[in-house]
């Protein structure tokens, strides 16, 4: 436990310059947008000095460098600052829409690993059937698809012409009511609160973008689990294993794809940061609330805090999501121990 512990708090040290840079760098970057923030509050129909005053209100009179350090100061006490494109504190924006996000990559990411492993490991274990090619076109359809025109062909297959998808307005149609909020997690908290009615309405809302997600992260989980599958069936000790008598399921599962897991867990994880950050053409599609629509909205209009407040937070679900997979890779392979990192 010493050592696990020492080991969590070197990697947390390790994102600290991390985190830093990332502030450095966003912030400078978010000052270089084209466009005032200060012209797009004021109005179109503002004059020189109602602008100046709006200017030095935000203090985008000042110089970099007192902004940078007004800036740093305000993130010390936890204050993200405030959105001019909603009038909102930037943290409650995030906090807000982050669930929104997170329930459909997650959601998007457990549709395409119940397909994509499954898949990959019928591929590895039969070389050139039509598991094998099916993989392969797969691979080829999700990194060929575009993510906004497979929301679009879904939307309209199965919206406008079979009229099987509810209207594709976020997550929950008008005709609901939001779930008390616990998680945020529209799914989790409806089914907490015991309205299977309104779990069943956003159920049908998430099923077209989480499938236009999954397609589209197909292709990487699926490719890396095949040849992670390969390379284990290879190896001697499973030629031992077979030789040993030992069943094929207990050759294929047990042994092969245990060890092929590694190289997967890194791809999910990929994956799963990729995804988060870059489902914002899905999120606009299907008029989804997450941090992806508020990023580029925020971008529009030059909307410094909300920029820098959506690139911070997703640098810190990175750094937390590589950490968490440092711990989930000794609890797979125990020759990677903790003490020798």
């Amino acid at each position: 436990m010493a050592g696990r512990a020492r080991t969590i708090a070197s990697r947390i040290a390790q994102a600290i310059p991390v985190v830093v840079g990332v502030v450095i760098v966003t912030f400078v970057l978010t000052r270089a947008l084209p466009g005032d923030p200060a012209v797009f509050f004021a109005g179109a129909a503002a004059d020189e000095q109602s602008i100046a005053e709006i200017r030095a209100a935000l203090g985008l009179d000042r110089s970099l460098p007192e902004q940078f350090g007004i800036y740093v100061r305000q993130l010390l006490q936890g204050d993200l600052g405030q959105s001019i494109s909603t009038g909102q504190p930037v943290l409650e924006e995030l906090a807000r829409r982050l669930p929104a996000s997170l329930e459909l990559t997650l959601t998007a990411l457990l549709l395409s690993i119940s397909v994509a492993v499954p898949l990959g490991i019928l591929a590895a274990t039969r070389p050139g059937s039509w598991a094998d090619h099916l993989c392969r076109v797969l691979v080829t359809a999700g990194v060929s698809l575009p993510t906004f025109f497979t929301g679009l062909a879904l939307i309209y297959v199965f919206y406008y012409l079979l009229g099987l998808a509810p209207t594709p307005i976020g997550r929950l149609d008008f005709v609901y009511l939001d779930p008390p909020r616990i998680t945020g997690f529209f799914l989790v908290d409806a089914a907490l609160d015991g309205d299977w009615e309104t779990w069943g309405g956003a159920a049908r809302q998430i099923v077209l973008p989480a499938i236009t997600l999954a397609l589209f992260t197909l292709a990487p989980i699926s490719r890396i689990t095949r040849a992670s599958m390969l390379q284990a069936l290879s190896s001697d000790f499973i030629r031992t294993a077979r030789a040993a008598g030992l069943t094929r399921v207990t050759v294929v599962y047990r042994y092969a794809f245990h060890n092929a897991m590694l190289p997967v867990l890194t791809t999910l994880g990929m994956v799963f940061s990729f995804t988060l950050g870059a489902n914002v053409l899905v999120e606009k599609v299907f008029a989804w609330p997450g941090i992806g629509s508020y990023a580029v909205d925020a971008l529009v209009v030059s909307d410094y805090a909300a920029v820098q407040g959506f690139v911070l937070a997703m640098a810190m679900l990175f750094v937390a999501l590589n950490l968490a997979i440092d711990i989930a890779y000794t609890l797979i392979d125990p020759r990677i121990g903790f003490e020798s990192r």
